[in-house]
């Protein structure tokens, strides 16, 4: 598409009320974005093109807002990608309502390697943190690259823990790309726009509002292989982002919660009605990589005993293959009981070591 065609479509596109379905019944119809500058409003009325919008249309003929449009773009160093470009999404060119066109920043590429949605509730418990950014960072430390909505909670722990991991992420905002939300995300998104991508189907300017949310997690997991719930409610934007995955032929994991927490209602439904339950970022791995033996499976794990802090590594010191007590542990240890519990549930998530019958634990390798 070359730049006066991007130019008219960026400034038809900023017109209140165009949006993704208007383009594609405009670049269908007309075969142009330029052309509609010339065409009559009796057949811009045939495309069901509201009165409003058909009037601004006449407007841009003109005010000459086509090279400023293009020209604001350029100095936000946005890039506008559409449809018809070789650098459009491959996964996102097949799922019902592809955006037409996305404003990006950062490297575009990250888009076609092997992504996974993680999401969540805004609400997060610290469990549903804690776990959200342990399974972003081991994940793009296995070279997969996590893709959430920088909203609050469960979405900026995911970014956080990829960045943790120095490992690449991809935001989709619901909203153009110079208005961040929530407003206390302006680091992290800049954090983003440099070791990442952050991407919008929005126009530059559009406010946040509630209705752009769900067209939202439609791109976050068409741009995915699969999508992890970590947290979520009975109804929640989570679970619309899992409805689409599912749609869209992508696989959905949950990760388990307390049976008495509410933020955890959502996902432990989806277990039981057949999303992938994990616990580990092995149960992930497994759905895209063969291990042929457990020395592949084992290079995995080690790099997690190095990222042990002292008392873990105590821990992890005093329990061999076989079965140790948690008295035994808490006199060899020396720990107070609500550390070592705490310790011990967060060493079992990490998949270091296994609970048994009992109240005793053993190491996994």
């Amino acid at each position: 598409m070359d730049n006066y065609e991007k130019a008219a479509l960026v400034a038809i596109h900023s017109i209140k009320g165009m949006g993704n379905r208007s383009l594609w019944r405009i670049k269908e119809t007309f075969g142009s974005f330029q052309s509609i500058l010339s065409t009559d409003s009796e057949q811009l009325k045939a495309i069901k093109l509201p009165d409003e919008v058909i009037k601004a249309v006449a407007d841009l003929r003109e005010s000459g807002k086509l090279e400023l449009e293009l020209e604001k773009i350029s100095k936000q160093a946005v890039k506008v990608m559409t449809f018809e470009d070789e650098d459009y999404p491959q996964l996102l060119r097949n799922i019902s309502n592809p955006p037409y066109v996305l404003y990006a920043q950062g490297n575009i590429s990250l888009a076609g390697d092997l992504c996974l949605a993680m999401v969540g509730s805004r609400n997060a418990t610290p469990y549903g943190k804690m776990a959200a950014r342990k399974f972003s960072l081991e994940l793009v430390q296995n070279n997969i690259t996590v893709v959430s909505g920088m909203a609050r909670g469960i979405d900026t722990e995911a970014h956080l823990g990829a960045l943790e991991g120095k490992g690449p992420t991809i935001a989709v905002l619901g909203s153009g790309l110079d208005v961040i939300y929530p407003p206390e995300n302006q680091r992290l998104f800049k954090q983003i726009c440099e070791n990442g991508l952050v991407l919008s189907e929005f126009p530059l300017s559009t406010a946040p509002e509630a209705g752009n949310f769900p067209a939202r997690n439609r791109i976050i997991s068409g741009l995915s292989r699969g999508v992890i719930v970590v947290e979520a409610m009975e109804k929640s934007g989570a679970l619309i982002t899992a409805d689409f995955a599912l749609e869209q032929g992508r696989d959905v994991f949950a990760v388990p919660g307390p049976i008495n927490s509410k933020t955890s209602e959502g996902t432990n439904n989806l277990i039981k009605q057949g999303a992938k339950l994990i616990t580990s970022v092995e149960d992930v791995l497994e759905e895209y990589f063969f291990h042929n033996n457990e020395k592949e499976l084992y290079s995995i794990k080690q790099p997690k005993l190095l990222m042990l802090d002292k008392n873990e590594e105590i821990i992890v010191e005093c329990i061999e293959s076989q079965p140790v007590h948690f008295d035994d542990i808490l006199t060899v240890t020396g720990l107070e009981i609500g550390v070592l519990s705490t310790i011990l549930l967060k060493l079992e998530f990490e998949g270091i070591i296994k609970s048994l019958p009992g109240n005793s634990y053993v190491k996994v390798f």
